[in-house]
């Protein structure tokens, strides 16, 4: 359910923005706008993230080999870091280096009726796109907030989705006041300033998911809640006399691994200990089916200074 709702965000969000693209580029020659030439390529730039996050779904799904034993469920992490390294250098570099050269030589805007008419659209199309995401995150988000969804989701493709389509609609947004009050007040400067505005709005959110998908390449453990469950299993095993210590790590958004070091009951002889081991993996996959690979030590509680 959870691949099947960020395909369908992907999805929407990658027609979306090929739309959008052509008809801010086809206003944008007729116009001559700036603000219309900096959406123009961050919709281009958004359609290309969404190719890459389904290029990423798709190859994470690969079997494990022997050079990558535990598969290949990182991929969409990086292909995720790898849009918000587009979303800056293609969104918000160029949207700011335009801006300034629309600042230091401005000139009129032709047409500035097909430049609103495109953003009106625009905003309408995008606000579809930003509301499957947000119906796709849903289930997802459970009572966290929006803000904490996208801290600490495993999943890469919902929060980068969602912050393309915030950034979308806050940039057509700027876009948009740009242009009209370029038009009304007959300063064309008002439309290089929302040009800038574009690219510094994509630049925070460029580094936001930098940060994010940072973190995930680096190795995040699972979620507090799948933590006690995990550790709940293990300590309402009645071969466990004590739960030494735990380390988990996410191999991808749905797979996860796990390291445990138990003490088992001391009268468990070599084959009952195999038994209590297979017993308590089928425990933990039962409470975190997300629990793909588990190592489980069996060990001797010690006293800290021990």
């Amino acid at each position: 359910m959870q691949e099947d709702g960020s395909r369908r965000a992907i999805v929407a969000a990658f027609l979306a923005n090929l739309g959008i693209a052509g008809a801010k580029f086809a206003a944008f020659l007729v116009t001559g706008a700036a603000s219309m030439l900096a959406e123009a390529v961050h919709s281009l730039a958004d359609t290309g993230n969404q190719g890459l996050l389904i290029l990423g779904t798709a190859r994470a799904k690969r079997e494990a080999t022997r050079e990558h034993p535990f598969g290949y469920g990182r991929e969409r992490y990086f292909w995720a870091f790898v849009v918000a390294m587009v979303l800056f250098v293609l969104g918000s570099i160029f949207a700011i280096y335009e801006g300034v050269e629309k600042l230091r030589h401005p000139h009129e805007l032709a047409s500035p009726a097909i430049a609103i008419g495109v953003l009106v659209v625009a905003i309408a199309l995008e606000s579809w796109s930003f509301r499957t995401a947000i119906v796709a995150a849903q289930p997802l988000r459970g009572s966290k907030n929006w803000w904490s969804f996208i801290r600490r989701s495993k999943s890469p493709e919902l929060p980068v989705v969602l912050l393309e389509d915030l950034g979308a609609l806050l940039g057509l947004v700027f876009a948009l006041i740009g242009v009209s009050l370029a038009a009304a007040l007959g300063e064309p400067r008002f439309d290089a300033i929302g040009s800038i505005a574009i690219g510094a709005l994509l630049g925070v959110i460029a580094v936001v998911l930098s940060i994010e998908m940072k973190s995930l390449l680096i190795g995040e453990s699972a979620q507090a809640e799948v933590r006690d469950a995990i550790r709940s299993a293990i300590e309402a095993s009645p071969s466990v006399r004590e739960l030494i210590h735990m380390r988990t790590l996410h191999l991808g958004p749905d797979e996860l691994l796990v390291a445990v070091k138990v003490d088992f009951d001391a009268g468990l002889d070599l084959r009952g200990l195999a038994s209590a081991i297979d017993e308590l993996e089928s425990a933990i996959r039962n409470r975190a089916p997300i629990a793909r690979v588990i190592y489980v030590e069996p060990d001797i509680a010690r006293s800290a200074s021990a």
